[in-house]
């Protein structure tokens, strides 16, 4: 099954907490802390797979975690980091955050590994938390936790030539002529439901040629299948314009020629501005060909060529102007885009406002200091207390209008406040 979007779930590993431990050996009084670190989480990584052509494998596992470091240990051991988590996808998969749109990756080359969310750091062990005044810290730190996060995936096609026209024009019957591709073909319109792809081999050399679907009036707008599969045409190097020059449908070539031309102008311009070849099929059921041909390429003010895929008339000399073409042509680009980044809230803010029953304390100073905190290691929470000091937040809670007795809410830590 052909699928080119999909709509996942990622999660970067969580980082392990940090150990609290005291050194005990026998003839060795008073050894100090020797809780170790935790260990970091694992991270999720996008790879390229040219083996793949569809977004199909997502199509039923839509959650992937990468795996959480673990809690450090005694001696000072600092605990083991998550494994990477790597999802192999096609060439050509764009990665967006589906809340905002914005790009995270093109994973463009096979092979080609992308980070696309970085594991979490791990908690420092009580070891860390020594000094010369505290001797013996009986906390450690919690390793840092991760956000998920809804990822939409876009597949667009790479390829050196992509065939587009109105459905039934003969554009699967020439991908097939002159690739080993074997699409579906009938005498309907949308036989084709998905981009087909096929090596073209040519000189001692070969191009990869797609088979677009779905192009009608109103395509950029959503109409037929066109707003599908658009995207697909974006990264080809040269358009082949199909058109079926016999008019057996009851169109107009020429009309047909500018309702495509127009629709891909409609959907991109950078798309209307790429190096088109007009291939006039269904030479061998046309009446009058030369009348025909005449008219056309008058209207359109540029040069056709003609052919019968059925017989495979003119096909060769086809392939031969498009492998002409191409090596004066530049080589597919990935995207060009500003990076969408994930913000991490700034680890030296806070803000103080009152609430109805509290004093709450927000930003990423205190989500960074609540790691910290033990709040049933009474040390722990006087050193918690006296960095709220430092930082300026108990100045800042009694700028707020703070009383004896009030509560105080940092997360999901409670106290009451006694200056």
């Amino acid at each position: 099954m052909f699928i080119d979007i999909a709509t996942i779930y990622l999660k970067a590993g969580n980082g392990g907490d940090g150990a609290v431990s005291f050194h005990r050996e026998k003839y060795v009084p008073a050894g100090g802390p020797d809780g170790g670190d935790g260990g970091r989480g694992g991270s999720v990584w996008f790879e390229g797979d040219s083996s793949m052509n569809s977004l199909a494998p997502f199509r039923f596992t839509q959650h992937f975690r990468a795996e959480n470091g673990e809690r450090g240990s005694a001696k000072n051991c600092t605990g083991k980091s998550g494994e990477d988590l790597v999802i192999k996808v096609p060439c050509g998969t764009v990665v967006k955050d589906a809340e905002s749109g914005g790009i995270l990756a093109d994973v463009f080359a096979d092979g080609e590994k992308i980070k696309i969310l970085e594991g979490g750091k791990g908690g420092r062990g009580n070891a860390r938390f020594a000094t010369a005044v505290r001797k013996a810290p009986g906390f450690s730190e919690t390793g840092e936790k991760t956000t998920e996060r809804k990822i939409r995936l876009e597949l667009k096609t790479i390829a050196d030539v992509g065939l587009v026209g109105f459905p039934n024009v003969g554009k699967s019957t020439i991908l097939s002529v002159v690739s080993s591709a074997r699409p579906k073909i009938a005498s309907y319109h949308f036989t084709t439901l998905h981009p087909n792809l096929g090596v073209v081999k040519f000189s001692d050399d070969a191009f990869l040629m797609a088979d677009i679907p779905g192009l009608i009036e109103g395509a950029a707008e959503g109409m037929g299948l066109g707003h599908s599969f658009l995207r697909h045409v974006e990264r080809v190097r040269l358009i082949a314009h199909v058109v079926d020059i016999s008019g057996m449908e009851g169109r107009d070539p020429v009309e047909d020629y500018f309702t495509i031309r127009s629709e891909l102008e409609r959907y991109s311009k950078a798309l209307s501005k790429l190096p088109e070849i007009v291939i006039l099929n269904k030479a061998d059921i046309t009446s009058d060909t030369d009348s025909a041909v005449k008219r056309f390429t008058e209207a359109i003010g540029k040069e056709a060529y003609l052919v019968s895929a059925a017989t495979k008339a003119g096909i060769n000399e086809v392939v031969s102007k498009i492998y002409e073409l191409l090596k004066t042509l530049p080589k597919p680009e990935r995207l060009k885009f500003e990076k969408f980044e994930y913000s991490s809230p700034d680890k030296n803010a806070f803000s103080v406002y009152k609430d109805d029953d509290a004093f709450v304390v927000t930003g990423g100073y205190i989500e960074e200091l609540s790691r910290r905190v033990v709040l049933s290691d009474h040390e722990s929470f006087r050193w918690f207390q006296r960095a709220l000091r430092d930082k300026g937040v108990i100045k800042a809670l009694k700028e707020a209008g703070i009383k004896d007795g009030d509560t105080v809410r940092i997360m999901d830590i409670e106290f009451e406040y006694f200056d």
